[in-house]
């Protein structure tokens, strides 16, 4: 008892230490400035204490001194290590300034254009009266600069950071078509758009997202082809997120979406430039974020999420067996399970005898109803796919193949699960990864227990039921604006063929309906020309 009254007291003593520190160890008021001092001293002590030094051991402060016309002149630079080229640094800010030291103002230039015009050789220099500005620089790699007696800074692109260079697609892999994927570099992303798309009018304007974070961002549209009503919605949602940190695109796309709950994903994310180009390209609009190998894609619909980027590349007749196949999957991974069910269950009189007799046959030692087998079965392929997928690549294969034969052989073996079950599951598991969408095929996973739920309390009956649920959900999702199943529901004029197949590239003379571009054609009526010409 004596020890446990010790302990209390311990505990009590604790939490009032915790209470107490949570009172009183908020941190000191900055005294804010707005501008850039002359002084050079108040500059400095103000910049040590946005960046809380001496704890940022990774920000670096170098003072020097500047003589021009036999006057010093003080100056310092600040830097984040690891984010700034430390070579570039030497060479085009400490040299110029520390080696010539007999600078002559020949013609009584301000000292601030001075420096910018003869001092600093690196191609993007900016000035900047606002202080807090200037320092915010700091974080993404830029250089900046302070010189006494001058009430301006110097904002030097110096940026260095280590990053991945551009390599082939990971999630999005095809055969034919460009072999380049986004990485984590703003610049590097927007480039690879630009030089696909080799127009002036192509425009990426920069958008800031995150009250902390100040992670930069472009949204890139085409000038006198994107919708100025979708623009304005897309950049209006964007500068009305309150939020501290935004990080990657992924994040951006859960503020932005129209539907946070509706279980399929509303905004297109993609790796690929080509398959960001080819929705500039129809008037749509792309979100590039710094940090992230994903740019995002708005307005999507249901049929966008099942193209791949092959079906540009493919000649028609190869395209339409593709499709074919990929629909083919599609219904596949919701129902093939489900109907099964419901015809095990319910309507066996759609099976020919001999087929009956042998279904029934593999499951007399079966201790466990259909439904249940089933689910059992499901949620085994589930762990294995989820559990290869987070694993590493090298044995994350082998891990399912494997993984799959042994516990199906084993099932078999125990009399826990029959033959005809493992099949049926097999060909759903297998039919969802022609899913092209990773997001989607979340999405039919979990709805594919949905129809098995309704098909073993009604047989067929309960999985229309539940489709039918279903569509009238989804046939009221939207992204920003657009009903997500347009051209079928509504019926616009699009061709309702086209969403699910795709025209030869020749047919192809319009722009979605659905997205309201500004010009609405993209090639002419007869763009083959010279099948019509007779001057030959």
């Amino acid at each position: 008892m004596r020890n446990f009254l010790k302990y209390k007291k311990r505990v009590e003593d604790y939490d009032f230490h915790i209470e107490d520190l949570s009172e009183n160890t908020n941190a000191p008021d900055i005294e804010k400035m707005e501008k850039v001092d002359k002084s050079l001293d108040k500059n400095l002590k103000y910049a040590k204490q946005v960046f809380h030094m001496p704890l940022n051991s990774d920000i670096i402060f170098r003072n020097f001194d500047i003589t021009m016309d036999e006057k010093v002149f003080k100056a310092f630079l600040i830097v984040c290590d690891g984010l700034a080229n430390t070579e570039s640094i030497n060479e085009c800010v400490l040299k110029p300034f520390m080696y010539l030291r007999h600078i002559h103002n020949e013609n009584d230039e301000k000292l601030e254009d001075f420096i910018e015009r003869k001092l600093l050789p690196q191609r993007q220099v900016t000035k900047s009266e606002d202080i807090n500005d200037i320092l915010k620089k700091v974080n993404f790699g830029f250089c900046v600069l302070f010189v006494d007696t001058v009430s301006k800074g110097f904002i030097i692109d110096l940026k260095g950071w280590e990053h991945r260079g551009v390599d082939t697609p990971q999630n999005e892999s095809i055969i034919l078509g460009p072999h380049e994927a986004f990485n984590e570099m703003l610049r590097t992303n927007t480039a690879l758009i630009r030089k696909t798309i080799n127009s002036p009018d192509l425009i990426m304007e920069m958008e800031t997202l995150g009250k902390v974070s100040k992670t930069p961002a472009s949204v890139a549209y085409i000038k006198g082809i994107v919708n100025e009503n979708l623009l304005k919605e897309v950049k209006y949602r964007i500068e009305n997120i309150d939020v501290d940190y935004i990080l990657t695109a992924l994040d951006l796309e859960q503020y932005i979406e129209d539907d946070t709950f509706a279980l399929v994903p509303q905004i297109l994310s993609t790796e690929r430039p080509d398959r960001v180009c080819n929705a500039l390209i129809q008037g749509k609009i792309a979100i590039v974020v710094s940090g992230s190998p994903n740019v995002l894609v708005l307005p999507s619909t249901f049929f966008d999420f099942l193209k791949t980027a092959d079906d540009e590349y493919l000649r028609y007749p190869f395209n339409l067996v593709s499709r074919t196949l990929r629909f083919t999957a599609v219904f596949l991974s919701l129902f093939a399970s489900a109907i099964f069910i419901a015809i095990v269950n319910y309507h066996e009189g759609l099976l020919l005898t001999d087929i009956l007799f042998s279904i029934e046959a593999s499951r007399t030692l079966v201790p466990f109803p259909s439904i249940l087998e089933l689910i059992l079965m499901e949620g085994a392929f589930e762990l294995i796919k989820e559990a290869g997928s987070r694993i590493p690549s090298a044995i994350g294969q082998t891990l399912g193949i494997v993984g799959g034969l042994v516990l199906g052989q084993a099932a078999v073996a125990a009399s826990v699960v029959s033959p005809i079950m493992i099949i049926v599951v097999a060909t759903g598991g297998i039919a969802s990864f022609a899913i092209p969408d990773y997001s989607l095929s979340l999405s039919f996973r979990i709805s594919r227990f949905l129809y098995i739920f309704g098909a073993a309390i009604a047989g067929f009956l309960g999985i229309l039921a539940i489709l039918f649920i279903r569509l009238l959900f989804l046939f009221n999702v939207k992204s920003f604006g657009v009903p997500y199943f347009v051209p079928i529901a509504p019926i616009t004029k699009d061709s309702s063929f086209e969403a699910f197949f795709t025209f030869p590239v020749w047919k192809r003379e319009a722009r979605p309906g659905y997205v309201k571009s500004q010009n609405a054609k993209k090639q002419a009526k007869i763009s083959r020309v010279w099948r019509y010409k007779k001057d030959r």
